[in-house]
């Protein structure tokens, strides 16, 4: 499904997460709970500063993971760049914390018409913090 086919989540599953997120952030919840339903994504990561380098372009990459049920159940990541198992990525996070990837996502998508996640989630991803 694409994101702009998504529709949003029922209220009582809005109701359980709403205490996670801010009032700004609330207004993509619904999507977002949706698409975290899905359990998968494909998207391209952006390579900074390649609209200027000839022939660079965004890395492509599909992401999975396991739907629990409660926002503060673990949900784990798999996530795989340019379609090559060497370049494979596992990240375990509370499902609240990995629904606010996705409301990243979905602004970035309202923005930008790309799907790709938050630099923040890309370091926690890579173990940078």
């Amino acid at each position: 499904m694409l994101i702009n086919q998504l529709k949003p989540a029922e209220k009582g599953e809005i109701a359980v997460y709403n205490p996670y997120y801010t009032e700004k952030r609330r207004k993509f919840l619904g999507l977002a709970i949706s698409l975290y339903k899905q359990k998968h994504l494909e998207g391209a990561r952006n390579i900074e500063g390649s609209k200027n380098i000839k022939g660079v372009e965004n890395i492509p990459f599909v992401i999975t993971w396991n739907v629990s049920i409660l926002p503060a159940d673990i949900t784990r990541c798999r996530m795989q760049f340019d379609d090559n198992p060497e370049l494979s990525y596992e990240i375990i996070m509370a499902t609240y914390e990995f629904v606010d990837c996705l409301i990243d996502v979905l602004r970035n998508y309202r923005i930008s018409d790309t799907i790709d996640f938050s630099k923040a989630f890309y370091k926690k991803l890579l173990r940078y913090n």
